[in-house]
């Protein structure tokens, strides 16, 4: 049995992954790490320092990037793997993941979706076999509560489409401010935000007379909560390193 203490479990992607992990019975959530109030079948501490009586075999991180500091200090501290699945992280941010990472097991990704990984490694493939052929634009598209734009998601598509491209590619934000036409040498990046939208993600390449698109529809944010959870579980025994969905998709 997997103890896991989860980070941000009064949020909405919180609730999903205690409804997930009281279906199973490979894990138990023993404690939860969260600013806001509300009710839980476990203890829960207003930070990761102020945590005490509780032994854990992993973190599962969805709340937000200020409290990753103190998530990778406690991790550090308690030789604690973790999965961080929050998004909107920066550079310098990932950056803490890496090193972190050389002393503890740290999982992490920007979409812990089997399915979005899926279509990462199937753009890359089709970015080698159409390059300078067809031009390449990315579309997400999320709920209107999200705060990052462009998702973690799109920035991770483009970025497994510029490593298999022999020349890399400009991201272009902002095609709007400026009057030129389209530059062979760019990935168009667009986001959309409203209602309840869970998540959208399609990859346009638009060659002569021909547009091939490749595309993942998010229909409930549990798909997240699965991978997540998984994704604790196959650090489970794992040494140092820094990982990610691929390898969780390759060990299945």
């Amino acid at each position: 049995m997997i103890r896991i203490i989860l980070s941000g479990c009064f949020g909405k992607m919180g609730h999903v992954i205690r409804n997930c992990v009281s279906a199973r019975n490979d894990c138990e959530i023993v404690a939860g790490v969260d600013i806001g109030d509300g009710e839980a079948e476990f203890p829960v501490f207003k930070s990761f320092d102020s945590i005490s009586g509780v032994d854990a075999d992993v973190i599962i991180d969805f709340s937000h990037p200020s409290v990753l500091s103190e998530l990778l200090k406690y991790a550090s501290a308690k030789k604690c793997p973790a999965v961080v699945a929050t998004t909107g992280l920066s550079e310098e941010q990932i950056a803490d993941i890496q090193e972190c990472s050389k002393t503890v097991p740290m999982f992490f990704s920007a979409n812990m979706s089997i399915g979005v990984n899926l279509i990462s490694e199937l753009a890359a493939k089709a970015a080698r076999v159409l390059e300078g052929s067809f031009d390449i634009e990315i579309v997400e598209a999320h709920h209107n509560q999200k705060i990052d734009a462009p998702s973690g998601t799109a920035l991770m598509l483009a970025d497994s489409i510029s490593d298999a491209l022999s020349v890399k590619p400009k991201y272009e934000f902002d095609r709007h401010s400026k009057r030129a036409k389209r530059s062979k040498n760019e990935i168009g990046i667009h986001s959309i935000r409203g209602g309840t939208i869970v998540g959208e993600h399609e990859v346009i390449f638009a060659g002569h007379d021909e547009i091939i698109t490749i595309s993942h529809s998010a229909r409930s944010k549990e798909l997240f909560a699965t991978g997540a959870i998984n994704a604790a579980l196959f650090l489970n025994g794992k040494p140092a390193g820094l990982y990610n969905m691929r390898q969780l998709v390759d060990a299945k």
